[in-house]
């Protein structure tokens, strides 16, 4: 009797814990809600949480305020969203620097896994491996033919130590056998200012970087890092086409909140997140940042999650990759 006193009890108090996060999940957001970038205002991750953002307060009727938070890599914003009460009030727009490679490369004061819960993938953004185009590089092959007879003489440019260029870089030296000088710049945008002046000589950007600089002839591309071709580069293979199976680099953005926030918040967030990226007009304005709308539920963002950490951690140990 005592024991199914005690199994009453213990079945009463789940259900009643059910039935106040459920009922929570029904009045949620019950406050305006803040949405916290970890970069400046203008870039591909700025631009979708504003998108998002604006979307999400037309149908709740509530106020959605970005809150650009930069520095560090990241590691200021991730700090002010972990200590934030876990009600879905305060939302984090992930990034793979900072979710997936920085604790490869920094000693991180928080663990971007276990404090954060993943809600939903809301981008890819494809990379693309360019080259000066009065290099005379007309293709992969003959980049790496060059730097296998010039040893660690020709340099790459990054837009910063363990952003998703750098990486793309060295997974690609590594399979390619071969090692280029990395020069860090502060952006891609200074790298590729420096590319197109002949100082460095290659670099895996975004196409919302360099795709100007392609058209108007200054930079060709020899490759995106892709699984398959873009539509807007239908010409341009792959690199796994190219002799590395396999390899996929790609940037992207996500939605994260802090751990322990209920399951039925981050379900209503995922559903109406993923109901906002089917509007075309969303669409249209994450392409303007060269990203692809991406989607799908709060599992598979945390399984990929996971997969993206375990493979850069891989490449930064065998690279001997270090923080700056």
């Amino acid at each position: 009797m005592k024991f199914r006193s005690l199994f009453s009890c213990v079945g009463t108090m789940a259900l009643s814990f059910l039935t106040f996060t459920c009922a929570f999940a029904q009045d949620y957001p019950s406050k305006p809600i803040q949405f916290v970038v970890m970069y400046p205002p203008g870039g591909a991750s700025d631009v979708v949480a504003r998108v998002l953002g604006q979307k999400l307060g037309d149908a709740w009727k509530q106020s959605v305020l970005t809150d650009n938070r930069p520095g560090a890599n990241g590691i200021i914003a991730m700090q002010h969203v972990a200590k934030s009460p876990a009600d879905g009030h305060t939302l984090l727009m992930g990034n793979v620097g900072p979710n997936a490679i920085n604790a490869s490369i920094y000693k991180m004061p928080l663990d971007p896994v276990k404090e954060f819960a993943p809600v939903v993938l809301t981008n890819l953004v494809p990379l693309m491996l360019v080259v000066n185009a009065s290099a005379g590089l007309s293709s992969v092959e003959e980049l790496i033919a060059k730097a296998k007879a010039n040893p660690s003489k020709l340099s790459y440019g990054t837009g910063g130590t363990g952003t998703a260029g750098h990486f793309a870089m060295e997974l690609f030296m590594m399979n390619a056998g071969i090692k280029m000088e990395r020069i860090s710049y502060k952006g891609d945008g200074l790298a590729l200012n420096d590319m197109i002046g002949g100082h460095i000589q290659a670099m895996f950007t975004t196409g919302a970087s360099s795709l100007q600089h392609v058209h108007a002839g200054r930079l060709k591309v020899l490759a995106v890092g892709t699984k398959t071709r873009l539509p807007n580069l239908p010409n341009v293979p792959t690199v796994a086409e190219l002799g590395q199976p396999g390899f996929e680099a790609v940037s992207w953005g996500g939605v994260l909140v802090p751990a322990n926030t209920p399951k039925p918040v981050i379900a209503k967030l995922n559903l109406e997140i993923n109901r906002i990226l089917k509007m075309p007009e969303v669409r249209e304005q994450f392409a303007k940042t060269g990203s692809e709308v991406a989607g799908g539920t709060a599992d598979e963002f945390g399984k990929y999650i996971g997969f993206e950490t375990e493979k850069w951690s891989k490449v930064a140990q065998i690279a001997n990759i270090k923080g700056e």
